[in-house]
């Protein structure tokens, strides 16, 4: 018999890699249930739809606002020491937010000012946050860890908003605020711990809007990067006006109210679930052409609302949308982590946040007047149309048909100019490049 103790966790799953999937997870299920509770908390104060969506920008704005700055500042200090200091601002903004709805009377301007104050912690921890989970993991057992790192992520928001939902009917949002608030704290004590003696001392640079000019041209002179960074800044906005507001209508009308349109939601978050399984067993040989071509199933959607299909077909339709969107960004990060140099992760992932959420406020905005003005369904398969164009447009672009998985490439492993390495013909390098590239979009 063997005296060797069994392996309690794949040889990939480093311990950086655990604490970093370990936070995920909680904050996953803490700020999931929070996001719901931050717009309870308006109306059970008194305040309308109006007021729950200017609570909402309040904190969007500061995000995009001072993304491409958190990129830069990750990528100069340590990233660890960023992502907690970006916990403790959540975790302080939440904490004070449940004091005041607990407290009875919160107002709204208190409300917005401290939903900016997590906004602008987000900012600076997501860049940091790619970047760390992109350094975390190395050679062929990527794509698999990133599929379980997103499983994980996933699992938890869906979890999360359940279990919110359930909490906030129950002992009320004050109260799943004070939870989200905790689990940030757990969350960047969890990161506090993070073995960072691997990565690099940080190199002095010229200043901060030296870095930002340096990630701008690692972006533009990647033509696979900066395609499918404009690509999703279109995509995210369309599909998420469709979802925000043409599907809560469409089910309002046609589908029998709020729960059928709830239950497709779920669906598309179980298919997220579903697309990283999937991706922790396929090993695509040309990564990103797999991503791009998994976006189509995107466009199903938009298509469905428009005719409208019943609410079994529209879940099912929601599903395989769920599994694609999935399969896409695991193959995202994997050219991300593939491609660009670690010293320069989070400034890169900045720039694709950026493109990710920019555009979302617009077309949220934009799209009840574009439905008085063309019509519900005209706006629906517009929607749809664009994202299956961009799509396809992003396929003529050479280097993301040939971008090929490389198993034993670590971080930043690209040629110095900005070639696709690995392609199966050779790529001329842009004008202007300087090293590789990455980071993922969020459908």
């Amino acid at each position: 018999m063997s005296s060797r103790t069994p392996r309690r966790r794949p040889a990939w799953a480093g311990r950086n890699y655990t604490l970093l999937t370990a936070a995920a997870v909680i904050t996953g299920l803490g700020h999931s249930g929070a996001m719901i509770a931050a717009a309870f908390a308006v109306l059970q104060c008194g305040g309308d739809g109006t007021d729950v969506g200017l609570v909402a920008a309040a904190r969007t704005v500061p995000l995009v606002v001072f993304l491409l700055i958190g990129g830069a500042v990750a990528d100069r200090l340590p990233r660890h020491r960023v992502m907690v200091t970006a916990n403790a601002a959540t975790c302080v903004s939440q904490g004070a937010f449940a004091v005041l709805v607990l407290s009875g009377d919160p107002q709204l301007w208190q409300m917005a000012l401290l939903s900016a104050l997590g906004g602008t912690g987000q900012a600076f921890f997501a860049p940091a946050a790619e970047g760390m989970v992109l350094s975390t993991v190395s050679g062929e057992q990527a794509g698999r860890a990133f599929a379980f790192f997103r499983m994980g992520m996933n699992g938890a928001n869906i979890g999360g908003a359940a279990l919110g939902g359930a909490l906030v009917a129950t002992v009320g949002p004050g109260w799943v605020l004070a939870v989200d608030a905790a689990a940030f704290a757990v969350a960047g004590g969890l990161r506090a711990f993070l073995d960072v003696s691997h990565i690099p001392a940080r190199v002095r640079r010229a200043g901060l809007l030296h870095d930002l000019r340096d990630g701008w041209r690692e972006v533009v002179g990647r033509p696979w990067l900066w395609s499918i960074v404009c690509q999703f800044a279109v995509i995210n906005a369309v599909v998420g006006a469709a979802e925000a507001v043409y599907g809560p209508l469409v089910a309002r009308d046609h589908l029998g109210g709020a729960g059928p349109w709830g239950l497709a939601l779920a669906a598309f978050g179980a298919g997220t679930v579903c697309g990283a399984l999937v991706m922790t067993r396929w090993k695509p040989d040309r990564i990103l052409l797999a991503g791009t071509l998994s976006i189509f199933p995107l466009a199903l959607p938009s298509a469905a609302l428009a005719v409208p299909l019943p609410a079994p077909a529209l879940t099912a339709v929601m599903l395989v949308a769920g599994v694609s969107v999935e399969v896409f960004a695991v193959t995202w990060m994997m050219a991300l982590h593939q491609e660009i140099p670690e010293e320069k992760l989070s400034r890169v992932s900045s720039y694709d946040w950026f493109g990710s959420v920019a555009m979302v406020p617009v077309a949220t905005a934009l799209s009840g007047p574009a439905a008085d003005v063309f019509g519900r369904e005209a706006a629906l398969w517009g929607c749809s149309a664009l994202v299956a164009l961009l799509t396809a447009a992003v396929l003529t672009v050479p280097d993301v048909r040939r971008l090929r998985r490389r198993g034993d490439a670590g971080t930043g492993s690209a040629p110095a100019k900005g070639g696709v390495a690995g392609a199966s013909e050779p790529c001329e390098p842009p004008a202007g490049a300087s090293e590789s590239t990455g980071s993922p979009a969020r459908p």
